[in-house]
């Protein structure tokens, strides 16, 4: 496919159950990672059903479980991030729900880092926060709510954040202008800091601007476009970011020619910042 950076769920995204690895199968992909000619980082997804925001005692133990188990295959890996959607406190507010989610981060970090190093890898991977499109009281839907998380946490480099752009423009936050791009990303910096930003889910949306709904579409033929998307992408301050796809291709997925098409939008992008850049123009 053209691809230099990958993510993997470690079971199925809509099922409690996690797949058993034996640390031979996870030593033997952290050893082909490395030896790969183009494909230079991996990250992971958790569960879609994880919910560290409920208040239902046996959802959020369940929760806890996978993503204490998605943790620990994920960096069995190598990965460099373990994408996460935080859930949703249904209302009820982020203030009642902020103890629980950092306790529920805390212990998997704790207990996946100290399993790794009693093992044959000593590498830790950070669970990467993903920012929300902003329905059903979800957890993320701003970076101040992402930063609140972050700053009680206080875990270091071992939580960081993974924007997703579709999610971003469903939340009402426009960035499809190298001006707009600029406040965005100056936001992000101050509210969160740019350490924290792990890699970046490059989506174009189904639905209109401020939807507040999670409805992915392929680059360049939904509301945002390929200028808009270029323009955030390839911000200098994060332009060296890995990009992620998860576009609907025809169905099944990203293809090659969605590969081509994020690169090429990239560079587009690029000329598009250089051109603001260039006193002659």
């Amino acid at each position: 496919m053209g691809a230099r950076t990958i993510q993997v769920f470690t079971q199925s995204p809509r099922a409690w159950k996690p797949a058993q690895y034996s640390a031979e199968v996870l030593r033997n992909y952290r050893e082909a990672q490395v030896a790969h000619p183009t494909i230079d980082s991996t990250f992971c997804h958790a569960t879609y059903l994880i919910n560290l925001a409920s208040s239902d005692s046996d959802l959020l133990a369940k929760s806890k479980a996978c993503l204490l188990a998605n943790l620990e295959v994920a960096t069995g890996i190598g990965a460099r991030g373990l994408v996460l959607h935080i859930g949703s406190h249904k209302g009820a507010g982020l203030e009642s729900c902020v103890p629980q989610i950092v306790d529920s981060l805390l212990e998997a970090i704790d207990i996946a880092g100290d399993r790794a190093v009693e093992g044959d890898n000593e590498v830790r991977c950070p669970i990467l926060l993903e920012n929300a499109a902003g329905a059903g009281g979800t957890v993320g839907r701003s970076f101040e709510e992402l930063a609140t998380i972050i700053e009680a946490a206080g875990a270091g480099d071992s939580i960081g954040v993974c924007v997703d752009t579709q999610h971003l423009w469903a939340s009402g936050v426009r960035f499809s202008s190298p001006e707009e791009a600029s406040d965005v990303v100056g936001h992000f910096e101050e509210v969160v800091g740019l350490s924290k930003l792990g890699c970046v889910h490059l989506n174009d949306s189904k639905v209109p601007f401020g939807a507040n709904r999670d409805r992915h579409e392929n680059l360049g033929s939904g509301t945002i476009g390929a200028e808009g998307l270029g323009a955030f992408i390839a911000h200098p301050k994060i332009r060296e970011l890995p990009l992620i796809l998860e576009v609907p291709g025809v169905g099944g997925g990203p293809r090659a020619e969605d590969v081509q098409g994020a690169l090429w939008i990239l560079e587009a992008g690029r000329a598009l910042w250089d051109e603001r850049r260039d006193p002659a123009s």
